[in-house]
């Protein structure tokens, strides 16, 4: 594995780097809008798994994206290859009324000059992050998507945020169960308290094989963009667009063919796939 090329996948060209908040900032905001959010090799027949060279070669050299076990696993190597303090944690994401185990999403805490930050380069959809968010509890933290903001309660930390209305454009979606009306949605729990590779290990095989896990219902890619993101969700293609100085999202969605997807995932997320997807789009939790 090669940071120089693990630098280009994602577009970062400069020629000296050091361990600060600024290349920190930069190389979190150059992933996020160059790798995908996606889980399409469970929907073409392949298995995900955490080995770490494994993930660089899908990722780095065979331009595809990941979930985040993968995609956050790859970013924590790169900054411990910089030189970043980096320490992964384990998160649970927010389901219908409770926490999933939190063992279910890896993120990390990256302390630079004393300050501890939080990095997550792969949630997806509206509730990435663009940028680390510092691990301060109640502090409103502005960014491209909304308002986030970090709880601390006993030692267990909540990510939320503040979202903004959506204006669905197309009249068929305007009821959609993907579209998120929620104004304050928490994303997910972490304590402070560091893990290996191997707390992820039974969920990792989980999330592939459980019928009821959102991910072996929904075949989803998603990938940040300069004014939102994009999204292909089974059949369901999204542009969003943020318009924060209007107060709302600018929600664009339709339908595409079977013949359309490989054209799609090539054309909008520079997404080749070795195998044949076969796209799910089941009714289960899993908004915008």
């Amino acid at each position: 594995m090669n940071l120089e090329e693990y630098f280009q996948r994602i577009g970062f060209r400069g020629s000296s780097y050091k361990a600060d908040l600024a290349t920190l900032t930069l190389i979190h905001k150059l992933h996020v809008m160059s790798v995908p959010f996606e889980n399409l090799s469970i929907h073409c027949g392949e298995r995900n798994v955490m080995d770490l060279e494994v993930v660089f070669n899908k990722i780095v050299r065979s331009g595809r994206g990941g979930w985040c076990l993968e995609n956050n696993s790859l970013f924590g190597w790169a900054l411990r290859e910089i030189g970043f303090d980096t320490t992964t944690l384990g998160s649970g994401v927010f389901t219908t009324d409770d926490f999933s185990p939190v063992n279910s999403h890896l993120i990390h805490k990256v302390v630079v000059d004393g300050k501890a930050y939080i990095a997550d380069v792969s949630f997806g959809v509206s509730y990435q992050i663009w940028e680390p968010l510092e691990l301060i509890s109640g502090k409103d933290q502005p960014q491209a998507a909304g308002v986030f903001r970090l709880i601390e309660k006993g030692g267990i930390w909540i990510l939320e945020k503040t979202s903004r209305k959506p204006e669905v454009l197309n009249p068929e979606f305007a009821n959609s169960s993907l579209v998120n009306r929620k104004e304050m949605k928490r994303i997910y729990h972490f304590t402070l308290e560091p893990r290996e590779a191997e707390h992820f290990f039974e969920q990792c095989h989980t999330l592939q094989t459980d019928p009821a896990c959102l991910f072996t219902n929904k075949s989803i890619c998603s990938l940040q963009m300069p004014a939102g993101f994009k999204a292909l969700i089974g059949w369901t293609y999204i542009e969003v667009t943020y318009k924060p100085e209007e107060g709302m999202d600018v929600v664009d969605m339709r339908n595409i063919a079977d013949d359309e997807v490989e054209q799609v995932l090539r054309e909008q997320f520079k997404v080749k796939l070795l195998n044949k997807l076969k796209p799910v789009n089941k009714t289960v939790l899993y908004t915008l």
